[in-house]
């Protein structure tokens, strides 16, 4: 990671803050601009190219936040990126944020994959253990994948709460391996 990126998520988490803007719409408007820029290589190069004018540049992003339904100091934000050349970082700056913000917020993302659909009272309950441990309010993901078999793999942060069947049957093979 580059030595600027903190100093510039840490700079955005603070007005989201100060501003008291709401922190999913920020989040929001950052990853649909990361989807934009990505998709954009003509883009891209504009807004790093120093010898495009800058008032230009700020015309392109007044249009692209406007569009995007972005509030006016993540216009700024884009506008501090592009006049440092820093848009090439802007990947790292975003997880970066996010990481920043759900620390502040006391939000912990939580990814839970499972064999089939859970049901909105399962999920509710299993939002509510999560949030026990972590001692967090939970924003959780949820994927399914037959090869768990049953049960639930639960992923916060670097850790992996594995409650699945599949899971448990690895465990009991290395237990009888190791006998």
């Amino acid at each position: 990671m580059a030595s600027y990126v903190s100093r510039y998520a840490r700079a955005f988490t603070e007005v989201v803050l100060a501003r008291r803007l709401d922190a999913d719409k920020a989040i929001a408007s950052l990853e649909t601009m990361e989807q934009i820029l990505a998709s954009s290589h003509e883009l891209r190069t504009l807004l790093q190219n120093p010898s495009v004018p800058g008032d230009q540049k700020l015309r392109l992003l007044d249009a692209l936040t406007k569009r995007i339904g972005a509030p006016k100091e993540f216009r700024n934000f884009l506008a501090i990126l592009v006049d440092n050349q820093r848009l090439g970082g802007f990947t790292e700056i975003v997880k970066e944020v996010k990481e920043q913000l759900n620390e502040r917020l006391g939000i912990a993302d939580a990814e839970v994959i499972s064999a089939r659909e859970l049901g909105a009272e399962e999920r509710r309950i299993l939002e509510a253990q999560i949030a026990k441990t972590t001692g967090k309010t939970v924003r959780a993901r949820y994927q399914q994948d037959p090869a768990v078999l049953g049960g639930a793999i639960v992923r916060v942060g670097s850790t992996i709460y594995d409650g699945s069947v599949r899971g448990q049957l690895q465990k009991l093979r290395e237990q009888l391996a190791s006998s």
